[in-house]
């Protein structure tokens, strides 16, 4: 396949913030089994057939139900081939199933054990249904989001979920390094609320030192006019972040506003009246008449595209921002090394027979024939 992760085995089994995980680790190279419900049947991937995961992309699916007979004892046979696993259960629920880190760590001491939840693996809430907003706005994020005058506004699932699933790959890739060094595996636990709350490490230092206001007054939360968001003649919007007094000066210069008399960048009390400048200035274009004007400058500004509209951005065209798999546009493999693309395991190469996917995994044929019984 490629990438920097060529040659780990990695078990997926859970939700999907684990999913996004093993997504990103599948994209660099990783050999990810996803295991679903027995009666779930074939392979998954963000592509076609007839079962469809977003998050799927690049690996293959083998059905086990864990809670049969045999269930534990066949999960550890796969766990024998593993160099991490990534599971999306509740607390003490591998545990209960008799796969919990103490007895997948005695079958291969190696393991990476990738746990990922919204509370984490104790304290009061541990045992909690949740959902991103619940994690982040425990966190303190879904608090900062959104207008001085009106409620926090709702991040999709970003801050918890897919940071959540980010928090748990750079996990594993740590892990891996000092299993790799020590000759013994470690448990991973990643948390939604930890991921929200780490993302969110500048503004947690400010507030500790003053520095951080109320929704909707700080540097990047639009309470500066010179970072914020404008309605354009068309009803479409530009984003603005010329922060640093070259870039706005700059800015100014493309509004023709350079010699306005706006008040000084540094002088909050004057913000209300540059913000009214540039609300006013912007209403006089379309969207795409300000990227022309803008084409070429440092004033920090871009159109706000929605996701069909970003495809064909000409930046993202340039740079392969979008790949299609599988007959799905998405988003490509990130990072890039060496300036390079991961490259993804091809669908059709995922949708194969269990018992290959076991098969290519260095099972035997009893084995496999026992796995899939």
């Amino acid at each position: 396949m490629g990438g920097p992760l060529e040659g780990f085995k990695v078990v997926e089994i859970g939700g999907p913030p684990g999913a996004f995980a093993a997504m990103m680790l599948a994209d660099h190279g990783a050999d990810v089994l996803k295991l679903s419900r027995a009666d779930g049947g074939g392979s998954v991937g963000a592509g076609g057939g007839a079962s469809v995961d977003p998050l799927g992309r690049g690996r293959r699916s083998v059905g086990l139900d864990l809670r049969r007979d045999g269930g534990a004892e066949r999960f550890l046979a796969l766990v024998e081939q593993a160099d991490a696993i990534i599971e999306g259960y509740r607390p003490g629920v591998m545990e209960r199933l008799g796969i919990g880190p103490a007895q997948c760590l005695a079958r291969n001491p190696k393991l990476v054990f990738g746990r990922m939840t919204g509370w984490g693996q104790e304290g009061p809430l541990a045992h909690r249904a949740g959902h991103d907003i619940n994690y982040i706005a425990v966190s303190g994020v879904l608090n900062a989001v959104g207008a001085q005058d009106g409620p926090p506004v709702i991040p999709f699932n970003l801050a918890g979920d897919w940071a959540g699933g980010l928090l748990m790959a750079f996990g594993i890739v740590a892990a891996l390094h000092q299993a790799a060094r020590t000759g013994h595996g470690v448990v991973v636990d990643a948390a939604m609320v930890d991921a929200a709350t780490i993302c969110a490490a500048v503004p947690h230092a400010c507030f500790s030192i003053d520095t951080w206001g109320p929704r909707g007054t700080n540097m990047v939360d639009g309470g500066q006019p010179f970072y914020s968001v404008y309605r354009t003649a068309d009803d479409k919007y530009v984003a603005v972040g010329a922060l640093e007094p070259q870039f706005y000066i700059e800015l100014l210069e493309r509004l023709s506003l350079a010699d306005a008399g706006l008040p000084a960048q540094g002088d909050p009390s004057g913000w209300d009246d540059i913000r009214a400048a540039l609300e006013a200035t912007f209403l006089t274009r379309s969207r795409d008449e300000w990227c022309k004007i803008m084409e070429g400058s440092d004033a920090c500004f871009a159109p706000v595209l929605d996701f069909g509209e970003a495809r064909s951005y000409p930046h993202n065209e340039d740079r392969e921002v979008f790949i299609d798999y599988g007959g799905v546009i998405q988003p490509s493999p990130a990072p890039r090394f060496d300036g390079q693309l991961s490259r993804i395991r091809p669908w059709e190469e995922c949708d194969v027979p269990a018992d290959r996917s076991l098969r290519d995994w260095g099972l035997s044929v009893d084995q496999i024939a026992w796995i899939l019984q």
